[in-house]
């Protein structure tokens, strides 16, 4: 187990106009300064920071992440770096939904991006950020100090999400605050702030990526579901583009990896440090996906998609990336709890009727599967059942359509893992928060 040691971030600089408190609440605003103190974020930052001019700020030029010469949605090592940071230096980045569409209600810009496949436009990413000092073979811990909402978020149920066979493709829009998301979509429900990044990601390096698209194009071939290079909307277009010099080798940004990636971790909220192996020089920082809330499972395919603005601040560990297989985190417990003060949840086992072959087990293409009625220590099954015992649970107890009742479970419901031990049932739990369904 590879230990670092406490969560220290060290910024430098003189604070100008007044003490940390005082900047804090300058730059990040009561609410924000608030919840950070409730989190013990002061604990975190050691030292003083100079003044607002100090801050590095990425991201928010253009429309959309192609205008943006701070964005990107494709990974590779060749991709320039856009902006640079010191370590400890506050880091403001202004990004965009998953989806990178407009999402205000009243707009009339016309995108002509939708008429292709959405897919394409995922995920903007804010970055990279090469900071400075920092080499392939570190470490970098990324401290989240502050998320700040847009005023508006969507929620969407597709076929890209987990056990969506049954549902109808459907869209939710959120109205956003500091403190609730709400939806005339969805009455009666108000989901409290639980923000985080669904991506921080660093690039690959050179070996990294050729193990990656290796790897991912067997599980293709073998009949996987796997999002592999496309070009279509791809930024930046002169290296991942359709005349693009690696067109065919940028990685997508959908599944996360060992560079962190598509995580989307409900726990990586404000007062997180993250730590993620750097596989080229300056790291390569970027970040996006931003969510307002999440069930732990994300099980329709999308959380509350938001735009925000988002607080970090990066330290350098030196030549420990070795000692890593994939990202790490540590944190405030309070990001681990439920937010409702009483729940309700269901089980789920790894039992099916004869006949049923689970979608996402078709491509292993085995005879054994389908006249069984109970797989072994099968926890994807198990995930499954719990998932729709819930679903049925919130269309029948609050008079909620299946399409909405998904939604809810992607945004605020909890999938955790019972047992692993208790051959052949694994067990899964689903975790409703009540509070969050209010009289209107």
């Amino acid at each position: 187990m590879l230990a670092f040691g406490p969560s220290l971030v060290v910024v430098s600089g003189d604070a100008k106009g007044g003490n940390m408190r005082n900047f804090l609440k300058r730059t990040f605003g009561t609410v924000a300064l608030a919840a950070m103190g409730a989190l013990g974020i002061f604990g975190l930052v050691a030292g003083s920071v100079a003044d607002v001019d100090d801050i590095v700020i990425v991201g928010g030029e253009g429309r959309t992440c192609n205008e943006d010469p701070q964005c990107i949605n494709r990974l590779h090592p060749d991709i320039p770096m856009a902006a640079w940071a010191r370590p400890g230096q506050i880091i403001r980045l202004i990004t965009r939904n998953a989806s990178d569409f407009d999402l205000d209600p009243n707009s009339t810009f016309d995108d002509p991006r939708v008429n292709g496949p959405e897919i394409g436009t995922v995920h903007p990413l804010q970055g990279p950020v090469h900071i400075e000092g920092a080499e392939a073979g570190d470490v970098l811990a990324i401290t989240i100090l502050d998320i700040d909402p847009g005023p508006y978020a969507y929620t969407s149920t597709s076929s890209f999400g987990f056990a969506s066979d049954p549902f109808k493709a459907s869209r939710v829009l959120w109205r956003l605050n500091r403190k609730e998301a709400v939806s005339d979509d969805i009455p009666g429900v108000r989901i409290p702030n639980h923000a985080f990044p669904g991506v921080i990601t660093v690039l690959p390096g050179p070996d990294q990526l050729q193990e990656m698209l290796s790897r991912e194009a067997e599980l293709a071939a073998a009949g996987g579901r796997v999002f592999l290079p496309n070009p279509t909307h791809a930024s930046p277009a002169a290296i991942c583009g359709p005349e693009g010099s690696h067109a065919d080798e940028c990685l997508r940004t959908i599944p996360p990896r060992e560079h962190g990636g598509n995580m989307d971790i409900r726990y990586l909220g404000v007062g997180v440090t993250l730590y993620l192996p750097c596989y080229v020089d300056g790291c390569g920082l970027a970040v996006g996906d931003l969510h307002f809330a999440q069930g732990d499972g994300e099980v329709a395919g999308t959380a509350i998609e938001m735009d925000a603005d988002v607080m970090l601040v990066t330290e350098i560990i030196k030549g420990q990336a070795h000692r890593m297989n994939g990202p790490r985190f540590e944190g405030p417990s309070s990001l681990l709890d439920i937010p409702s003060r009483r729940f309700y949840a269901t089980t789920g086992f790894p039992l099916k009727e004869k006949g049923f072959v689970p979608p996402d087990m078709s491509y292993l293409d085995s005879e054994k599967i389908a006249p069984l009625r109970n797989l072994s220590k099968d926890i994807d099954l198990a995930a499954r059942n719990a998932l729709h015992e819930m679903i049925y649970y919130i269309v029948e107890t609050y008079g909620l359509t299946p399409e909405q009742a998904y939604v809810i479970a992607s945004v605020a419901v909890d999938l955790r893992i019972g047992q692993l031990v208790d051959t052949p049932n694994f067990g899964v739990t689903a975790i409703l928060p009540l509070d969050i369904f209010v009289k209107e």
